[in-house]
């Protein structure tokens, strides 16, 4: 218990309230808003890429794989249109997206703003050429600058109007004409500030911004793929968890350009064949960790659907179909597992366990890397299968890994089951005993 105390004093006097500050500041909020955003185009170009590829061997007898092979081949460029309009320009709409949601922390116009930042972004990463924008920076390698690029676009835009360096029409102008006049100087400045950097860029390095900010986060990508870096963010993540702050929410808004950034450059690895280079994407995170929801809660509804104690009894068989579309806040909450020292244990080790077994298997070329993402509510045996490919090894992998999940929590939740039948035994007890017409007050 005293390491259980000294774990929670450092949670809630420096982790939480740090913590509570990150999760709540203007720019990891539009971050974490941006991708929302972006990610009913993620979902669906990651669709459309796995019905490009089908996830079958060329010389497979199939009948209907066989059919499948052939129709993706004969129409792979009809196909990846959607892919290329929706996932292949995923930067357009994070630029937005990002751009949008922290305007409107400001209380500035977020359609302005959104517009502004979008052409910030094309003109350092995909200057015209030959008639056409080039794409090769408007999906996974553009993110960082697509953040870079709406961080500063609005707080020039909030900037200027803070200083009053703007164009200002007479009360009489429509709104809608005002706020075209006004964005002008901010449209300007732009211009002034980006292209010069973009053209000197080029110039010194042989290179565009985006390249650049790539190299400079290239280290953090890198990072970012080891086994203690993904074990230090559930850490963060499970703690704050269990200090009742969603830590899910704050860990996963800091990823996410790290997360759509790897599942990038995974895809570009697999439509052109190369070796598929990151572990650590969205549906390693989802799937292959949270099992059933942060704290890979499933294998705990599951033991929980066949207790003895009524109250976990009826918990677990209510909690149990959600948990299988990775929510799980009625356990979290009903159990609860927030602030409780039996269940701490199992709550954040489990998903440490997890992503140590899921990040071996995966390094060792037993399960594949994650090519598509899928929705954070999707099973995670589908959506296991689904990241990589529709192949069968992941659902395999996530079969192991809630019967791990099982054994690591159930000599805790017998603990915990033994203390919710002596508190019903007692209740129950004190009712038999009470005068007939009078309740007892659990």
């Amino acid at each position: 218990m005293k390491f259980y105390d000294e774990v929670m004093n450092v949670v809630e006097q420096h982790i939480a309230p740090l913590a509570s500050k990150v999760g709540t500041q203007k720019h990891v909020r539009a971050m974490r808003d941006g991708f929302i955003t972006a990610m009913p185009f993620i979902i669906v170009g990651s669709f459309i890429l796995i019905l490009a590829f089908p996830p079958f061997s060329e010389d497979t007898p199939n009948a209907f794989a066989r059919a499948w092979l052939d129709f993706a081949s004969n129409n792979f460029d009809q196909i990846m249109m959607p892919f290329n309009m929706s996932m292949g320009i995923m930067t357009i709409f994070v630029s937005l997206g990002v751009a949008y949601s922290l305007a409107r922390a400001y209380n500035l116009d977020g359609i302005t703003s959104a517009c502004l930042s979008l052409m910030s972004f094309l003109l350092v990463a995909s200057p015209a050429r030959d008639g056409g924008l080039p794409t090769a920076h408007m999906g996974g390698t553009g993110i960082f600058t697509a953040v870079l690029c709406a961080f500063f676009s609005v707080e020039l835009y909030r900037f200027l109007k803070k200083h009053n360096v703007t164009l200002r029409m007479p009360e009489q102008v429509p709104p809608a004409i005002a706020r075209s006049f006004e964005m002008l100087i901010p449209v300007l400045v732009v211009f002034l500030t980006l292209y010069p950097l973009s053209l000197f860029v080029q110039a010194q390095f042989d290179m565009l911004i985006p390249d650049a900010v790539m190299q400079m986060f290239k280290p953090l990508v890198s990072a970012s793929n080891s086994l203690p870096a993904i074990i230090g963010a559930l850490m963060l993540s499970q703690l704050l968890w269990f200090a009742g702050i969603h830590g899910a929410a704050i860990v996963v808004g800091l990823l996410s350009p790290i997360f759509l950034t790897n599942i990038g450059a995974n895809i570009e690895a697999f439509v052109v064949g190369e070796p598929i280079p990151n572990i650590f994407t969205q549906p390693f995170w989802d799937f292959y960790i949270f099992i059933g929801g942060s704290g890979a809660t499933l294998a705990l509804a599951i033991l929980m659907a066949f207790s003895r104690s009524a109250h976990l009894r009826s918990l677990g068989r209510m909690s149990a179909v959600p948990g299988f579309f990775q929510i799980n806040e009625p356990i979290i909450f009903g159990a609860p597992l927030v602030l409780n020292p039996t269940l701490f244990v199992p709550f954040v080790f489990a998903p440490i366990f997890n992503a140590v077994i899921a990040y071996t298997a995966v390094h060792m070329g037993f399960v594949g890397m994650g090519v598509a993402t899928t929705p954070w509510t999707t099973p995670a045996i589908i959506g296991a299968s689904w990241g990589s490919g529709w192949t069968l090894a992941p659902v395999l992998l996530v079969i192991a890994l809630i019967i791990v999940d099982l054994f690591i929590y159930l000599p805790f939740f017998k603990i915990f089951e033994k203390q919710l039948l002596e508190q019903e035994g007692e209740t129950a007890a004190a009712q038999e005993k009470a005068p007939e017409g009078e309740g007892v007050t659990a």
